[in-house]
């Protein structure tokens, strides 16, 4: 989808020509496109900053990365962050749509990478339907997408282009929509192999599943019941008046997404966020006081503090990445509790001391097809054999934990993938292979089927090893 990155308005410094006496002379330099400054608290502001995340993330970069990049590229108030947040999101969930857009009212694609940024993000904007949804009137979105291009030496040459393919749309909208809606990426806004792969694993729900991923996922709190019951938390919420649901033995949606530094008792442990599928995890994994336990592929560390909050247990919390390890020290201080962290790759050996675990759970590597709602970048990011690849990775991780398991013991495998080849057949092949006992746990969520879209898409296989 990203296009290729070319210089553009490039001159010499210097263009020489010869005299009438056959003498060189310089020419002066010429002049460079005149921009115009914006204000750091203007939509052009955002779109701007919201334009070179997109092209950030077209050009193979992560969403939460990109943002970082730009936020560190510009001295944004949080104001602005949150709007260049918000635009970039709402955009990840449009690419399939804006990108046919722009190909039936442009002849090639907009060049550089940021121009097109701009008119996605600016499109984005013009199509949302639904009028509460809507943040901008339509003439102040193309007013500022006009400012934005005007602001960057890289965009100033197209801001009539950009001017009239917005004008254009709002003419036409009705028009176009119909017409690049026919083509499937366009409809559903995933690349084309990803629905016709969601078709061939979900015949009956494709449609439904792939929807899902048009609105944001809800909010979602984990209560710390060390700390509070979901009762007395519930009732903390209600005096602060800040709406929310029970959707889980500890699990409360918030009817209205917030900053974490402003959702009571986050800051002292009372609470997590975490998302109510991924809450299964640790009841699943039935963990005891006493026992040995290894969370591997543990980084965040959501689900490691989840399993101490249940029972005290002495728990290796291992990720392969280091940089990744500071995230589960960092949940863990604020929930008040300890787990060893070690770095390691848990298809490897080399950091195990040989003693055997009671409970592992294995939050193995996958697509994450099944977080796309809450990760809309995701589908723009993955290739159609990833997921292959993956299982490949994975079955070793599991073949590798095996051995690390206590006769008894049970290890619980976990996804996020809605793929089979990672998730059901992942788990079938591992039983054959190790003539492991398959308890009794939900196999495939997908986020359009209970708890009306409550949760995201998440795969539980849980396994006991055979008493010797």
């Amino acid at each position: 989808m990203a296009e290729p990155t070319r210089k553009i308005l490039t001159r010499p410094a210097l263009n020489k020509a010869k005299t009438r006496t056959g003498k060189e002379q310089l020419k002066p330099k010429a002049p460079e496109p005149e921009t115009l400054p914006i204000k750091a608290d203007s939509l052009a502001f955002s779109l701007v900053g919201a334009a070179q995340t997109v092209a950030y993330v077209l050009d193979g970069i992560a969403l939460p990365q990109a943002l970082s990049r730009v936020f560190t590229q510009t001295d944004a108030s949080p104001q602005a962050r949150g709007a260049i947040q918000d635009i970039s999101y709402r955009t990840m969930r449009q690419v399939g749509r804006v990108d046919a857009l722009i190909a039936a009212m442009t002849t090639k694609a907009p060049e550089p990478p940021l121009l097109y940024g701009l008119l996605c993000c600016a499109l984005t904007l013009l199509i949302t339907e639904n009028t509460d949804e809507a943040p901008y009137d339509d003439f102040v979105v193309v007013d500022q997408a006009v400012n934005a291009a005007a602001s960057s030496p890289n965009m100033v040459f197209a801001k009539g282009m950009v001017n009239a393919v917005l004008r254009r749309f709002l003419r036409e909208k009705d028009e176009l929509l119909t017409m690049v809606v026919k083509q499937a990426a366009a409809r559903w806004n995933y690349p084309q192999w990803w629905v016709d792969q969601c078709k061939s694993a979900y015949p009956q729900d494709w449609q439904q599943l792939l929807s899902a991923a048009d609105t944001p996922p809800p909010m979602t709190l984990r209560v710390n019941q060390r700390l509070s019951s979901i009762e007395n938390y519930l009732l903390l919420l209600k005096q602060a008046q800040i709406e929310a649901s029970q959707i889980g033995p500890s699990a409360i949606r918030l009817h209205k997404a917030l900053q974490v530094q402003n959702i009571p008792g986050f800051a002292q442990g009372m609470v997590s966020v975490q998302d109510a599928g991924a809450q299964l995890a640790a009841v699943l994994l039935d963990v005891q006081d006493g026992h040995k336990v290894l969370d591997a592929c543990a980084a965040p560390g959501g689900k490691t503090g989840h399993i101490l909050e249940l029972a005290k247990v002495d728990l290796l919390a291992l990720d392969v990445d280091a940089k990744r390890l500071d995230k589960i020290h960092d949940n863990l201080a604020r929930l008040q509790l300890f787990a060893t962290i070690k770095e390691g790759d848990a298809s490897w050996s080399n950091w195990w001391d040989g003693q055997q675990f009671d409970r592992i759970l294995a939050d193995v590597p996958c697509t994450a097809s099944g977080v796309v709602r809450r990760h809309p970048d995701i589908r723009w990011l993955r290739r159609k054999t990833d997921a292959a690849q993956l299982a490949v990775t994975s079955s070793r991780i599991l073949d590798n934990l095996w051995r690390m398991l206590k006769p008894g013991g049970k290890l619980l495998l976990v996804t996020c993938s809605i793929w089979p080849i990672e998730s059901e057949n992942q788990a079938k092949a591992f039983a054959e292979r190790h003539a492991a006992i398959r308890l009794d746990a939900p196999g495939q969520l997908l986020p359009t089927s209970e708890i009306n879209n409550e949760h995201d898409g998440l795969f539980y296989a849980l396994f006991q090893k055979p008493e010797v």
